[in-house]
């Protein structure tokens, strides 16, 4: 890996990081799904509170991946936990070891924080992905599904009542 170097996401990176979250989503099929904006990418990365965080890929200067994460927090551990939420290499720079950098990456970033977890998900097709996670140690959760709640589920979610509200 001449030349290769991990940092971190800077505001400057807002556009590219935009640009490589739609790349994944239209690999991933799920382009129509992608409503972020560099301005709600720059609030949520940047400003106070920080949602998440991202690292960039790069070789001999270019960016070839990213990697977004956040932190979650288990119960269980008592812990917090490196949650990942995309990765992404360009198509070009695959094979060459980038996406395992970026995971080493962020396996020692969840390391340093004292985190008992480092955990993501990933669709049941791609099945490059998943042999590509279980070559580094990942073991799938088979026994768990995701469940969301997100759009109009959530707003009406939020808008129901708690016991006692709206009671005179």
């Amino acid at each position: 890996m001449a030349a290769f170097a991990i940092r971190d996401a800077t505001r400057d990176d807002v556009p590219l990081l935009l640009a490589m979250i739609r790349r994944l989503a239209e690999y991933e099929r799920l382009l129509h799904e992608v409503v972020a904006t560099e301005d709600l990418l720059r609030e949520h990365l940047f400003d106070a509170p920080r949602g998440a965080a991202a690292v960039i890929a790069e070789e001999a200067g270019t960016p070839v991946g990213m990697a977004l994460y956040f932190h979650n927090f288990s119960t269980f551990l008592g812990r917090p936990g490196l949650y990942l939420e995309d990765l992404f290499v360009v198509p070009e720079a695959r094979g060459r070891g980038y996406g395992k950098a970026l995971m080493v990456h962020l396996a020692r970033v969840a390391k340093a924080r004292g985190c008992g977890r480092f955990e993501w998900w990933v669709l049941d097709w791609n099945r490059p992905a998943i042999d590509f996670y279980r070559s580094i140690g990942a073991v799938g959760m088979d026994e768990w599904t995701v469940q969301r709640v997100a759009g109009a589920a959530l707003d009406a979610l939020a808008a129901a009542p708690l016991p006692g509200e709206g009671a005179d």
